[in-house]
């Protein structure tokens, strides 16, 4: 018996098609994936390297960085974060990672920003690239003052196994923080 509507069967494959084409949207199916992200990676590296200097000696001395050209924040009494980036050890692209940030309490608005890891020491390189899902945490030592100054390293950050740079397209982001924040390695 025929409906006027549409058959199970071709409802079945509407269905699957859609959630195929979903899925190929969000995965970067389609599109060019790697290398935008890895374009996207050089260009907040010199830009970093030209706005703070001092972060030239770190990049030389580190084991590995982790860049995020561009995480996207927004909160209305709860918020989140969410970015792409690259892993880059001797210069090189090894992994690609996503940053997600969730919060709540009182916030409204909106804002952009860049900020780069550098592992200071092979365990801390080693333990971020192991772990399925790496948060950040208190013990971020910031290269970047909230003033906008690059700070010099110096014996405390020196020490430390994971330091941070964060930085906006427009200048500094007042008050930024990386706790709270979790890496999971993606395939663009």
């Amino acid at each position: 018996m025929k409906s006027n509507g549409i058959s199970r069967r071709a409802f079945a494959a509407g269905a699957l098609a859609g959630t195929g084409l979903l899925a190929a949207c969000g995965n970067g199916i389609g599109s060019r994936g790697g290398s935008l992200i890895d374009a996207r990676v050089d260009a907040t590296l010199n830009e970093m390297y030209r706005s703070y200097p001092n972060t030239v000696q770190l990049a030389q001395k580190s084991n590995g960085m982790l860049v995020m050209p561009l995480v996207t924040e927004a909160g209305l009494g709860f918020g989140g974060a969410y970015g792409r980036g690259a892993l880059r050890v001797n210069d090189a692209t090894i992994d690609y990672y996503s940053v997600v940030k969730g919060s709540g309490g009182l916030q409204i608005g909106a804002q952009q920003y860049a900020h780069v890891l550098f592992f200071m020491t092979e365990e801390a390189l080693s333990e971020f690239r192991r772990s399925p899902g790496w948060a950040a945490g208190a013990d971020l030592e910031y290269v970047v003052s909230d003033e906008g100054d690059s700070v010099a390293a110096d014996t405390t950050t020196a020490l430390s196994p994971v330091l941070a740079a964060v930085f906006a397209r427009a200048g500094l982001r007042i008050g930024a923080t990386l706790e709270g924040t979790k890496y999971t390695r993606i395939i663009p």
